[in-house]
């Protein structure tokens, strides 16, 4: 007997149950989405200081995702890639000043056509010119553009009003609020923060010396923009997306490092929060929480203090899952998945009719370990467009493999050291400190992934590339 097809038969056999009481379970969803959260700024991701109890359970009575990456390590790109499953350049929300387009599908959307309730409440972040409600929602509590850490006025429904306050609670309070409420259908509801977003970071008062004893230093890679790296990235330095200058208030770093920390315990209130009103109105183990980010955030790493690049800082992010009927305690995660993959993924597990176009899959399966993950993606391609608001960073492309990371500039890699383009071994070098772009013995590793950036853009519709031109990093100052 095929000891493998043997194995399959007896899984399936086994999973046929489970399978029956599936089709009929309509899971509630509650999507909790950060601002700028790094992937490994969590307890349960191993942080040196930060504490986080409540997404720790997350991750302890469910799923965590330890590869989880965006294809856009920017705020409104990767967020209507969230909710589209698609990638920037389909969607074309290329920048932080574009609303999602009104007739582009998306999972909230989607979840209301097949019968559930559905809210947002929070940051959404794309378009600055409204706060109007958008469709697919019920519920609508939001505001434009960034918002502030203190006392903003919100948009409930088409009535506008200030409410006093620190963001994370403000918004938590409302979202408790709804769930409270008595209702007989299932619910979406996602939950924006703006934490730990800067420009600056301010922690909620009880919190702003939490890490005061901390001792911060220097991430290793903090001067890594030397030889070997592309000479644009030591230029942007002293700009705002760089570890000298001004947007963060970087003349001290440290402190620059705790405010960053210090709203994420707030977040993890919030979290804790949400758990306790799904708990007490009996809804918690019928409930799919997922918590992730928008991107990651570069913590002084390679000179930088921002996102757009597309080293692992910028663009890996946490994710984590929590249903006990659809997803297995303690699960780790190791697959590769996207923002993308998000839509396709909470329409899955919500059994509800997938979207007809995107790039993302649904990583169901990814949770059932057992070699779940056999067929899985082993690659995936990066894309930044270049922004005249914030000419610091270059049009950037790339491949990322589990072991491997090819970055391209396209603009100038055959042209001065400026935008050289970059190769990493990551199981060798996973601070990325050792560009290998002209080290002869990675050369057939650099054609392989050179054309396999190529494969998997054309395989997402993104070749022939347009990008912008740009101009190239602006070595100066910026002005106030």
């Amino acid at each position: 007997m095929n000891h493998a097809l043997g194995f399959l038969s007896a899984a399936l056999l086994l999973a046929a149950p489970a399978a029956a009481a599936e089709a009929t379970f309509r899971p509630n969803v509650v999507v909790i989405l950060t601002d700028d959260q790094r992937w490994d700024a969590m307890g349960c991701a191993g942080h040196p200081f930060l504490k986080t109890p409540n997404l720790d359970r997350l991750a302890r009575e469910g799923a965590r995702f330890t590869n989880a990456f965006v294809t856009t390590s920017l705020c409104s790109p990767s967020r209507a890639s969230l909710l589209s499953g698609l990638y920037a350049h389909s969607h074309r929300v290329l920048n932080n000043f574009t609303d999602y387009p009104t007739g582009l599908p998306s999972y909230p959307r989607r979840l209301k056509e097949s019968g559930y309730e559905t809210a947002y409440i929070g940051k959404w972040h794309m378009g600055e010119a409204t706060d109007d409600p958008r469709p697919g929602f019920d519920h609508w509590m939001s505001h434009k553009g960034q918002g502030n850490y203190f006392d903003n006025e919100f948009n409930i429904d088409g009535h506008r009003r200030v409410i006093p306050g620190y963001y994370t609670t403000v918004v938590t309070d409302h979202a408790v609020e709804w769930l409270r409420k008595k209702r007989e259908r299932p619910f979406l509801l996602i939950l924006g923060q703006k934490a730990p977003h800067g420009g600056p970071i301010v922690p909620e008062p009880k919190h702003e010396k939490v890490f005061d004893a901390v001792e911060i230093k220097k991430p290793p890679s903090a001067a890594d923009f030397g030889d070997g790296k592309p000479a644009w990235l030591k230029e942007s330095a002293p700009t705002w997306h760089g570890i000298d200058g001004p947007l963060y208030g970087l003349k001290d770093f440290s402190k620059f490092v705790r405010a960053y920390h210090a709203t994420i315990v707030s977040v993890d209130e919030s979290v804790g929060r949400i758990l306790k009103a799904l708990e007490e109105t009996g809804r918690l183990d019928d409930t799919l929480i997922v918590f992730t980010s928008d991107n990651g955030f570069v913590l002084g790493e390679h000179g930088r203090v921002d996102k757009r690049t597309m080293y692992e800082e910028s663009i890996r992010v946490p994710l984590l899952v929590r249903c006990p009927k659809l997803v297995p305690k303690g699960v780790v995660v190791e697959g590769m998945v996207l923002g993308v993959d998000l839509a396709p993924s909470i329409l899955d597990l919500a059994g509800a009719r997938p979207l007809e176009r995107a790039h993302g899959v649904s990583w169901k399966r990814l949770l059932g370990g057992n070699g779940a993950s056999a067929g899985w993606r082993t690659s995936w391609h990066y894309a930044y467009d270049y922004e005249k608001e914030f000419p610091y960073t270059p049009n950037v492309r790339g491949v990322r493999t589990a072991e491997w990371k090819y970055i391209h500039y396209p603009h100038g890699d055959g042209g001065p050291d400026r935008y050289k383009a970059e190769l990493y071994c990551l199981k060798d070098d996973p601070r990325e400190m050792k560009n290998r772009i002209d080290d002869p013995a990675a050369a057939a590793k650099l054609e392989e992934l050179k054309a396999e950036l190529v494969r998997l853009q054309k395989a997402t519709g993104a070749w022939p590339d347009r990008m912008p031109l740009d101009e190239g990093i602006k070595n100066v100052m910026p002005k106030f």
